[in-house]
């Protein structure tokens, strides 16, 4: 059985390690596999994304523990569920979304037993319940239904004028803007605009000089925007949020 981590806890301290130590007494045998501890903290909005990007990357049957938590200790809910043939804990503040959205799923509400730090549900509350669904336990057997959690709005994509416009979804660890633009949808040479930058979709970074930005699609399948050999968020003054519009050269896509 496989357990995914993804939290804002960092790993100059032990939080971490108390959250696999409070699974690992319940579940010995569970293999642990960290997807990311350093994004800025109660950054909920990077934490769905991260977690809809890489859910699906592993057999069914997982269980993700997705802990970005701000709202800990407040009357906020905990949440556990399943969806797509995985099973997920994380707090009700919308981390869920990408996970919900189109999708047949069903969730609980955890009880948050008296007596539990009232600031590290992760280790006290939520490692309990991935601990329980990983052991097999039935998803009713871990609290009451809740069939109206918190949604993150959804971010801009839509078609205007001819044009595709979408929004940068997130910025990575490199400084690359991450956009929703689906990169199906383009061919190379489309022209894309982020900010004040009309940029050619190319193919990878070595397409465009020395500290020029590139657009392309990425990994996951999206248009990026990056700047070769450097940060793209700093080179462009450009983060989260920004708008940006694609439109298709003639004969493309």
């Amino acid at each position: 059985m496989i357990i995914t981590l993804l939290t804002d806890f960092g790993t100059a301290d032990g939080y971490v390690a108390e959250v696999k130590g409070a699974l690992l007494r319940r579940v010995p045998a569970v293999v642990l596999v960290d997807v990311a501890h350093d994004l800025a903290p109660g950054d909920v909005v990077a934490a769905a994304y991260l977690l809809g990007r890489t859910w699906r990357a592993f057999p069914d049957g997982t269980v993700h523990f997705a802990v970005v938590d701000p709202g800990v200790g407040t009357p906020r809910q905990a949440l556990a569920g399943e969806a797509g043939g995985h099973r997920f804990v994380a707090p009700d503040n919308g981390l869920l979304t990408p996970v919900l959205e189109g999708r047949a799923s069903d969730l609980v509400a955890l009880e948050v037993p008296v007596g539990v730090s009232s600031t590290f549900h992760g280790r006290d509350v939520f490692a309990p319940a991935a601990a329980r669904l990983a052991a097999g336990e039935p998803l009713a057997a871990l609290g009451s239904p809740v069939v109206d959690p918190v949604r993150l709005p959804p971010a801009l994509l839509e078609h205007r004028g001819g044009d595709l416009l979408g929004t940068v979804v997130h910025v990575d660890r490199f400084g690359t803007l991450i956009t929703n633009l689906p990169g199906a949808r383009l061919a190379l040479g489309a022209l894309v605009r982020l900010g004040a930058y009309d940029l050619e979709l190319r193919k990878t970074f070595a397409d465009v000089a020395h500290g020029d930005p590139v657009a392309y699609v990425g990994s996951g399948g999206t248009v990026e925007i990056a700047v070769r050999d450097a940060r793209a968020d700093a080179a462009l003054g450009l983060t989260r949020g920004a708008e940006v519009r694609a439109t298709a050269r003639a004969g493309g896509a």
